[in-house]
């Protein structure tokens, strides 16, 4: 059973991306993990890339660029472990570069990426709040230069003292919403992320938007259990995630209802954005 509207917390995809949809939200976020200056942020949620169809498409919770620099952050909120974090985290990476390089322009234009993952589990047998990667060379340690940050938080840190006191806090939050102290101190950075949690669930507009993205996944999984293939239902499933995706980062909430409801023009809509043999 999907979870009511009123129930969600940071922790859960759609309520996430509402609030970093927010750069005043994004931008100390990132520069809480980075240490870095961060201006002139635009956002983009729940960003689908899909270059071709035969190629594996991603969704992407939070992209967001920095207008001067044109540095690329995306942010992922993972709350289940996954063994492919890693390579997943370089499929990313590759994604973020695609669309980033015109035709005649030099690689040392392509911006500086980072991928970052919030994970509400442990992350290994020494359990920390930050992880930060880069390559390097293996036989004189120098870090190669080629822009890709890769960084992995989690909530389940034992090293406090090694990582700034907002950070932990922030994950402390994320592991208990609502429950850290931090959160009743309106200047903290957790009191304002949960007011902005608060002020979404009360705007009637976003509740529609999850409500049309939740019955679009419950009629496609009856269709699935009427047609009884497992695989079908599967496909369809995920078909319609990243169409409703897709269609609510360009703020096609129109087309999004009518393709509930009429099946040749979803049909057109999938293809439009390459899903349709997926």
């Amino acid at each position: 059973m999907s979870k009511p509207f009123k129930d969600l917390t940071i922790k859960d995809a759609f309520m996430f991306a509402a609030v970093m949809a927010n750069p005043d939200q994004c931008g100390p976020f990132l520069e809480m993990v980075l240490d870095m200056d961060i201006v002139d942020l635009h956002v983009v949620t729940e960003k689908t890339m899909v270059y071709h169809p035969q190629y594996h498409g991603i969704r992407l919770d939070v992209l967001a660029e920095e207008d001067g620099t044109k540095r690329r952050f995306n942010i992922e909120m993972q709350v289940k472990s996954e063994i492919d974090l890693p390579k997943r985290s370089r499929y990313y990476h590759s994604q973020l570069d695609m669309d980033a390089l015109l035709s005649g322009k030099r690689y040392r234009e392509l911006p500086d990426t980072y991928v970052i993952f919030i994970c509400d589990f442990p992350l290994s047998s020494k359990p920390l709040y930050k992880y930060t990667y880069h390559n390097i060379c293996l036989e004189n340690g120098e870090r190669l230069k080629d822009g890709c940050t890769t960084v992995f938080l989690s909530t389940c840190g034992e090293n406090e003292i090694d990582v700034p006191k907002e950070l932990v806090n922030f994950l402390k939050y994320v592991k208990s919403p609502g429950t850290s102290p931090d959160t009743q101190k309106k200047a903290s950075y957790e009191a304002s992320i949960e007011r902005q949690v608060q002020r979404i669930k009360r705007d009637r507009e976003m509740e529609a938007q999850y409500m049309m993205l939740e019955e679009m996944l419950k009629d496609e999984r009856e269709a699935g259990r009427l047609e009884g293939e497992k695989i079908g239902e599967k496909r369809g499933e995920k078909q319609s995630l990243e169409l409703a995706n897709a269609l609510v980062s360009q703020g096609r909430y129109k087309d999004l209802k009518r393709s509930l409801e009429d099946e040749a023009f979803r049909e057109k809509l999938l293809e439009e954005f390459g899903l349709k043999s997926k």
